[in-house]
Parts: structure tokens; sequence; C-alpha cells
């Protein structure tokens, strides 16, 4: 998730709601076996439903949580808009958590909005309150779901030039040298990281840049509380390219973050494959996140050819 934010703090309160005060509170560490044991209570696809999404991104989206009635709420804003993610908690109740977010938002006084609702919950909530609702499929912030073992092998033609990229790399670089994310790696994928960082500043001014760059560290700093599996790079002693992603459900890890010195060729085609090689050969997808409209990512994320998109939608009440 990357947005340029400017919270409307005021907006942001807590609000007695049916009966019920519900008190959010900011996302800490210590916070998250709180947040797994309502993600791993059923089974979802989305990859900004996981723990690791949420703590990276909590200060740029002023992300906050609650739980009332048995449920997981989780209220954010970009653009000066407060917007909510979908309920976590039992299917039975849906009714009644959407109900909770319906009077919150109406005591806010602004639009009901949920964004990143999963088909299966849009599906039950058409079904529960036929006709109440507007349900936008938001295709900018589809995940694209990939085959672990296309990713492995890169067999047939359409994966021909990802097959030419990582033998130039093998001919310029002899042996690949990859490692799996260590806490002291951490420190060198920051340093790397901050480095590129820094370069893009001298071309561009973007504050979308500064977001990301923040929400990488704060990964990296605590990749042991966050349980991320990664792997790195190394070419010369030096930190090429970083990747760090977790196990998103039964058979589906995600990527968080994939990083690279985009000067040598190959590089990215090449921790992507090893990372899968280390790291998720058992599982049978990999879930590489949403390409947020992004011409250029889109291409690149479209060139591994996904079997499958996790599909988001926008939930708005109806007049």
């Amino acid at each position: 998730m990357v947005y340029n934010i400017n919270i409307v703090v005021s907006a942001l309160k807590d609000v007695p709601t049916g009966g019920i005060i519900i008190n959010f509170q900011p996302i800490t560490l210590n916070d998250k076996p709180t947040f797994d044991s309502f993600f791993r209570a059923r089974r979802y696809e989305n990859a900004h439903f996981n723990f690791t999404n949420l703590f990276m991104w909590r200060d740029a989206y002023h992300i906050e949580w609650c739980t009332e009635a048995g449920f997981l709420f989780i209220r954010a804003a970009w653009d000066n808009e407060p917007f909510a993610l979908q309920p976590f908690g039992p299917d039975a109740d849906l009714g009644k958590a959407i109900a909770i977010w319906e009077d919150y938002f109406k005591q806010i006084n602004v639009p009901f909005i949920i964004t990143g609702m999963e088909s299966a919950t849009a599906l039950q909530l058409e079904k529960i309150r036929p006709g109440c609702f507007t349900f936008t499929e938001d295709r900018d912030n589809y995940d694209y779901v990939y085959s672990v073992q296309d990713l492995l092998h890169l067999k047939g033609r359409k994966f021909h030039s990802k097959k030419n990229h990582i033998n130039s790399f093998k001919k310029t670089y002899n042996k690949i040298i990859y490692l799996p994310l260590s806490a002291e790696l951490s420190k060198q994928c920051v340093a790397t990281a901050t480095d590129w960082h820094e370069k893009k500043n001298d071309v561009t001014e973007d504050s979308l840049i500064d977001y990301e760059q923040n929400a990488i560290i704060e990964a990296l700093m605590n990749q042991e509380s966050l349980a991320l599996t990664g792997g790195v790079i190394m070419i010369d002693n030096k930190v090429e390219a970083f990747t760090f992603g977790e196990q998103l459900n039964a058979d589906t890890a995600v990527i968080h973050v994939e990083k690279a010195n985009a000067d040598i060729r190959g590089i990215y085609p090449v921790i992507n494959q090893q990372f899968i090689k280390h790291a998720w050969a058992k599982m049978r997808y990999i879930n590489r996140e949403e390409d947020m409209g992004l011409e250029g990512l889109r291409k690149s994320k479209m060139s591994y050819h996904p079997v499958k998109f996790v599909k988001k939608y926008i939930v708005t009440a109806k007049d």
C-alpha cells in the first residue's frame, strides 16, 4: 500500500457505537499475537490481511485497531478520507460487525467505506444485506498470485526472457551467493536500501518513495519479531538484492518486499527464483501483492504470468 496521506485526525476519534465505545489504539509489536489469532481463524488471500503489512504501513496510513463484539476492527485514512478494512471475526456475525462500522461512520459524519474486501465476504454481505451496498472492483489493488512451480522452474517460451536475464547474470557473476536473511544481514539491507533511496531522491522528490523506505526499514529492523523469512544476493561482500515475506495461508506465501540494484542485469529474476527455491518450494502459490495502477509495475507483474488474481472491492452504502 502506498498513498500520499494528509490525515484529518479529528475525524478519527473514538465514538459510542450502538452502545459500544470503540477504543481504537495504535499498532505495536506486542499486538502481533492478537492480529495473528484473527487472521489465522479462517483463510484469507488478501496480502494486506496480515500483521506485518499493517505494522509496516501503520504511520503512513494512521492505522489503528480495536476488538469489539468478537471482531477485529481496523481503521485508516488517506487523502483526508477515513476508511475501514472488512471486519475480521465469525462469518455468522458479519451483519452485526458491519452494523457497528456503519454506526461508527455515521457518528464521525463521513461516508461509509470499506476497502480491500475479499470476494467471499462481499458475496456474503450482499446475501445478508441485499441491495444495501455498492461493490466496486478495485483492479489497481488486485493481488497477483503465481504458481510456485512456474517461478521456480521458468519452463516454456513464456518465461524465455526471464531465463535469458538469469543466464546473463550467471555469466557475469560466476557464483551466485544467496544467503537467508538474518539479523546481521538485515542491518546491511537497511544500509543498502538507504543508499538506493538517497540516489532516487537525487533524481526525484516523491513522498511515496519516502513512505516505502520507512516501511521497509521498519520491517527489516524488526525481522525476528515479525517472524519474516527473507533472502539476499551478495556480490563482492555487498548486498545487491534482498527480499522478504511470510506464509499467508495454508498454501500461499506473500512477498512483502523485493529490492535490487537495477543496474545489474538479471538480478531481479535471480533473487525471485532463489528466494522461492530456498524458502517457499513447498508452497503452492506466491502472492506478490498489487500493482497500484502503475503501468511499469503492472507490466512487470504480468510478465511472470499470474495464475490468478485476488479480487478486492471498495464497498460503499447505497443512498
